[in-house]
């Protein structure tokens, strides 16, 4: 069975929006072979990503960077990850009050680094999520899991 793992730091209730959404459609029951896996970003550990087939990342924009707590992730994981998890798919998700682009190109850079394989563009939402928003996030969800599905 194929893993996803959801490595998100939900501080918002628009951002635990965007994370129920996401799940929604990761966890679709259309969607078979597929193990969904969360873990909030201070509690992610090395072995959850070594054990993943691959990643969808949430988090906020804070001060135009990705939250403390999915660097403090990304530091955990990097040396240890680092050559095992090379060509992963990975998703992105990002609130913001004001702008994401400084949060997404941080994460770009380590996932770059990392050598993961971005598999969807990044949802990106600032204000307050609308119906098209979680739609977007829900079909990011599903998207990604369906990427991982054992072929038949």
């Amino acid at each position: 069975m194929a893993r996803l793992l959801i490595v998100h730091h939900t501080t918002s209730p628009s951002l635990h929006a965007m994370f129920d959404a996401a799940h929604d459609g990761a966890t679709d029951g259309s969607i078979t072979g597929v193990d969904v896996e969360t873990r909030p970003a201070l509690g992610a550990t090395a072995l959850d990503v070594l054990e993943a087939d691959g990643y969808l990342l949430g988090t906020p924009a804070n001060l135009g960077y990705m939250s403390g707590a999915l660097k403090h992730f990304f530091d955990t994981i990097y040396y240890p990850c680092l050559d095992s998890t090379i060509g992963r798919p990975f998703a992105l998700y990002v609130h913001g009050n004001n702008d994401t682009a400084g949060a997404v190109q941080a994460i770009d850079v380590v996932t770059t680094g990392l050598r993961w394989r971005r598999a969807q563009a990044p949802v990106e939402v600032v204000g307050e999520p609308g119906r098209d928003d979680l739609d977007a996030c829900r079909e990011l969800g599903a998207a990604l899991a369906a990427g991982l599905m054992p072929e038949s």
